[in-house]
């Protein structure tokens, strides 16, 4: 307990001064003024130095809030209030529907229920909260009944306010209060904001009668409390009060998994008895007939995520008691979690106040007794602790001031006799370990104790099933419950890989074991924790291999989560990390991140394809499967931008195609010119590279010389068969396309320049870029392709091929096992309508660049496009590109032989559900915000590309 130190010591024969309770005080010169203060007033300075147990409660109060201060001092029923402090409370205190502070034998009680006006019913809470915090401050109280006596003085209120509120032209209304948050819990905080939702009859929705009812009922009430409607559904932009039906529709179509934790803390406080009760029945049925699935608490985890960290980039994460890390939300998230996962099967844990809670989920097995002791001692701590912040001033106050000698007093109010930051960073150090560990020990001990089981019943007829053996563990069935709810679908096999990665007796297998908790905690956050535990397994498949991984997790925790984020991405991306378990290990330093110097990556590409012992290849692929590691691996780790992730992938595919080309040593000038993404330096995780090869030379012989070095670099690069490639090289682009020949000479490409070129094939030429070869034959080269792109005039005979090129390809291009309607590339308002319109700007006002975002801040430049049309655009294109490469990355990514190959190709969101969750995990958002991202964009950039390039 942690209480005032007081000098309430009842065998003493005199009673101390005054300035002998003040002197031993909190606060000695804040409880000195308030004495002096009460004396020059005449207001019961008597009466302090005649009844010490008053004077004492009167310096434990004035110690630790100034604002309960100012009430002694100007409200002359203070005293009489704090005198009845030590008359104990009702035994019913705690529970039930008591809807006022309860009774005690005390005429002096501020009843709210009683209050006649709005400013009277202030007053009275005041009082009452006067009484509230005296006997918390002197011990009396434990933080249960302290929390239950807020949320019964704000029951009082709000049912002092409907019947104040019902004296008006509202009088027959009916409107229901339902608490929420620590509210509902029983749980109150000095300086919560009372959280209420509002029902009303059925069929009153649109009309006067309980909506207005509900606005006086908050106008009363807020004269008193803060009261916040913004848990109803839609908050601040949804209606003030609906129907029970109005209700069910919204859970049942459009309620967020958040929406439903918050139901945990739904009761009904004041109003009418009926709705009330109707509405816990039905919300209570909607809850726990709902089971949780892994996307919804994997939204509550993100939520949860963004919280702690806003909190920790602004500094104060060991200050932060409440949303930090080991802080107040931690405890409760754990405790509402487990709630969610197992109370559709066990309704005896559905309590909604945490510390019984937590004593029943401990009960039951969820949660092992030592860690639900430590988790309670902890949060009796850190309530305590945010009580004593919110009463100085009762302000919303959730951080520990910086200020030592504020510290220093805070710590006195505690009456702790060692620092607080020493006893604050123990208690949240503990909650935050087992907070860590909380979901997933109790499966390991089920794993490695039973092969198999059932649940148990509880021994007592008529009580529902307790998930739990009959030694109080977790059961079987409740572990793979709890598996499945975090992301974990596939039982038999998790409990085999856990198996693997624990047997033994060996050093590193008893590491593992401590381990696993967290390791399971972080792979659970990823879009696909069972191939991330699946990739693990394989990662740690050998004894050396274990030893040498599980000793870098040891050393570094940042590198173990990093793995495990890589390896739950997907099973491609896990396949690249087990391939390169020495890189692997390397992965918690951002340095191993950063993109080379291309001539340092230009060189390893050469020496790797000059390898002896026809070992090229195999090396060449093997660099392709580094850097496609350590490229991806920032994407998902370090969050790169775009065009850092794309340029990387290009600069990649530029220094193979070069150590290619040497290698094969042609014997005549030739060149590789970059086309398509590879040539705007816009590739993707699932890119060809499209090249062109020119060559120095004339007649039959040299062509000959020519193809054959040609054909040479596509089959050191493109291998024989798809076990052998490298990276996927394509010339179509060339001129005649397949039929044409593979490389052609300056002239002849000047020749087909003037006399064939086709429209589209300017278009294309406008991401021509020199990538590998003879520097002045491609700089020769690069002057035919500017003059051939802009020499002529592209008149309206051009745009009009364009659009019908462009009109055919949206009508034919999109594969029927796609959904055109959410198609990252050729759907209406993606990719290809962006990198068209851009290029045909750039091809009508004589714009260059080779990219399509250089293109449109060129075009924004010069003023064919304005600020706004180049933002949406932008903005459209930015989020394809990188949805499109994450969903490479999860689940249409093959690494397999060449690192950035792709089989699957399929380039629109996922039509089934488990896919698409996957996808939107990865991304950080929700299946539903995903698809709701892709419609708003496309439809901007759509609206653009129809006024722009059709001219609509």
């Amino acid at each position: 307990m942690y209480t005032v130190r007081c000098v309430s010591d009842r065998n003493r024969v005199q009673p101390a001064s005054l300035a002998d309770i003040a002197g031993a005080s909190a606060a000695p010169a804040a409880v000195r003024l308030l004495f002096e203060r009460l004396a020059s007033s005449g207001a019961g300075t008597e009466r302090l130095a005649g009844d010490h147990d008053l004077a004492t409660t009167v310096a434990a109060v004035a110690g630790a809030s100034r604002s309960l201060a100012r009430v002694i001092l100007t409200d002359p029923a203070a005293l009489d209030v704090l005198a009845g402090v030590r008359t104990p409370l009702d035994a019913g205190a705690r529970e039930g529907p008591s809807l006022s502070l309860p009774d005690r034998s005390s005429s002096h009680l501020p009843d709210p229920l009683a209050a006649e006006d709005p400013d009277d019913l202030a007053r009275r809470k005041r009082l009452a909260l006067l009484l509230i915090a005296a006997r918390d401050l002197a011990g009396l109280d434990d933080l249960e009944t302290v929390g239950s006596s807020l949320s019964n003085l704000a029951d009082g209120v709000l049912n002092a306010s409907y019947r104040l509120a019902g004296v008006g032209e509202e009088q027959g209304a009916r409107l229901a209060v339902i608490a929420m948050g620590k509210h509902g819990a029983r749980e109150l905080n000095y300086a919560s904001d009372v959280d209420v939702m509002f029902v009303i009859p059925p069929g009153e929705e649109g009309t006067v009668g309980g909506v207005a009812l509900a606005r006086r009922v908050l106008a009363i009430a807020g004269r008193a409390f803060r009261i916040d409607t913004d848990l109803r559904p839609e908050g601040r932009n949804g209606v003030l009060a609906r129907s029970l039906d109005s209700y069910m529709n919204y859970w049942d179509r459009w309620a967020r998994p958040w929406e439903f934790q918050a139901l945990l803390k739904a009761r009904f406080a004041a109003g009418d008895a009926d709705l009330g009760r109707a509405f816990a029945e039905r919300s209570a049925a909607t809850l726990w007939g709902r089971p949780l699935g892994a996307e919804d608490l994997a939204e509550l985890r993100s939520m949860k995520g963004r919280a702690e960290q806003l909190v920790s980039r602004r500094g104060l994460a060991d200050r932060e008691i409440k949303r930090g890390r080991g802080g107040i939300r931690d405890i409760e998230f754990a405790v509402q979690l487990l709630q969610l996962v197992h109370g559709g099967a066990d309704p005896l844990i559905r309590r909604p106040a945490t510390l019984p809670a937590l004593a029943e989920l401990a009960t039951a097995g969820y949660i092992e007794a030592g860690d639900a002791s430590a988790l309670a001692l902890s949060y009796r701590f850190l309530r305590t602790l945010e009580h004593r912040l919110q009463l100085v001033e009762e302000a919303q106050v959730h951080t520990v001031p910086d200020d030592p000698d504020a510290r220093a007093a805070l710590a006195r109010v505690l009456g702790l006799s060692r620092g607080l930051d020493a006893v604050l960073g123990r208690y949240q150090a503990s909650a935050r370990a087992i907070h860590e560990r909380l979901f997933f020990r109790p499966l390991l001990e089920v794993f490695a104790t039973r092969a198999s089981g059932r649940a148990s019943e509880t021994g007592v007829p008529g009580e529902p099933r307790r998930l739990s053996e009959p030694d109080g563990r977790l059961s079987q069935e409740a572990a793979e419950a709890r598996l499945q709810a975090f992301g974990f679908r596939q039982a038999d096999r998790t409990r085999q890989a856990l198996t693997e990665l624990t047997r033994g007796l060996t050093r590193s297998s008893r590491l593992m074991q401590q381990l696993l908790p967290v390791l399971l905690g972080w792979l659970s956050e990823t879009p696909d924790p069972d191939q991330g535990l699946f990739g693990l397994r394989t990662l740690v498949g050998s004894r050396h291999r274990r030893d040498v991984v599980v000793a870098a997790f040891r050393e570094s925790p940042e590198l173990a989560r990093r793995l495990c984020v890589l390896l739950g991405t997907g099973r491609q991306l896990g396949e690249l990390v087990g391939r390169q378990p020495a890189l692997a290990t390397r992965l918690g330093d951002d340095g191993e991140l950063t993109a080379p110097v291309p001539a340092e990556l230009q060189d390893r590409a050469s020496r790797a394809a000059a390898s002896a012992d026809g070992r090229g290849q195999a090396a060449l692929r093997h660099l392709v499967q580094t850097e496609t590691l350590r490229i991806a691996a920032a994407d998902v780790l370090l969050d790169a931008p775009l065009a850092s992730t794309s340029s990387r992938l290009a600069g990649l595919g530029d220094a193979v195609l070069a150590a290619a080309l040497e290698a094969v040593g042609p014997p005549l000038p030739m060149g590789i010119v970059a086309m398509g993404r590879l040539g705007g330096e816009e590739l993707a995780y699932g890119s060809d590279l499209d090249v062109l090869i020119v060559y120095e030379g004339s007649g039959a012989g040299d062509a000959a010389l020519a193809e054959e070095a040609t054909a040479a670099v596509f089959r050191r690069l493109n291998g024989i068969t798809p076990a052998d490639r490298v990276l996927t090289v394509d010339a179509s682009l060339r001129p005649e396309g397949r039929q044409g020949p593979l490389a052609r000479s300056l002239e002849a490409y000047a020749e087909y320049h003037r006399r064939w070129i086709e429209t589209w094939e300017r278009q294309a030429l406008l991401r021509a870029r020199p990538v590998a070869g003879d520097d002045a034959l491609l700089e020769r080269f690069m002057d035919l392709v500017d003059s051939a792109i802009f020499a002529a005039p592209f008149g309206d005979a051009e745009v009009r091929s364009i659009r019908r090129l462009k009109a055919r390809v949206e009508r034919e291009r999109i594969p029927a096992s796609e959904d055109p309607n959410f198609h990252l590339k050729l759907g209406r308002g993606s990719l290809s309508d962006i990198e068209w319109l851009v290029q045909l700007l750039q091809l009508t006002h004589g714009v260059r660049g080779t990219g399509t975002l250089a293109g449109l801040g060129r075009l924004a430049a010069v003023g064919v496009l304005d600020s706004g049309e180049a933002t949406v655009l932008s903005e459209a294109y930015r989020f394809l590109s990188e949805t499109r490469n994450r969903w490479h990355l999860v689940g249409n990514f093959v690494a397999g032989a060449g690192g950035v190959v792709s089989s699957l190709g399929s380039d629109s969101l996922p039509t089934d559900r488990d896919q698409l969750a996957r996808l939107a995990r990865a991304l950080g958002t929700s299946p539903t915000d995903l698809r709701e991202a892709y419609r708003r964009v496309t439809r901007r950039a759509r609206q653009v590309m129809e006024r722009r390039f059709y001219g609509l």
